[in-house]
């Protein structure tokens, strides 16, 4: 790991997990499984706090609605133990694209690589 690597972690909580989380996961943390992103989950020997180390930028929405329910003590058994039955009609989860290329542009939208001529817009110009 470059320095430059080290002291990001070291005072970024956006850069993956801190220095303090880092050891905290050390000694009190048992792993219970990744999801597809490469996101790893712990909790702690009497299950009482879980948490996620990202992989990559620390983004809430990158987790699962699976793993977000196992977070969030809406079922004690993690999708590795118990999966979550998926309907065929159910699409599959993508983390919130704001600010990012792949973010929704409507038409007309000036963030669209060739937007629309638009006719429902006059400019205003004094007299």
């Amino acid at each position: 790991m470059s320095v430059l690597k080290k002291i990001l972690r070291a005072v970024t909580w956006w850069n993956g997990q801190t220095l303090n989380t880092q050891l905290w996961t050390w000694r009190h943390g048992q792993k219970v499984g990744e999801d597809d992103a490469g996101n790893t989950f712990y909790t702690n020997a009497d299950g009482t706090r879980r948490w996620v180390i990202y992989n990559g930028e620390a983004e809430a929405s990158r987790v699962s609605p699976d793993w977000h329910g196992w977070l969030h003590h809406t079922w004690d058994e993690t999708p590795v133990e118990r999966p979550v039955i998926r309907k065929r009609w159910e699409k599959e989860h993508l983390p919130n694209l704001t600010g990012t290329d792949e973010a929704y542009a409507p038409a007309g939208s000036l963030r669209r690589t060739a937007p629309a001529e638009r006719s429902d817009y006059e400019a205003w110009t004094p007299e």
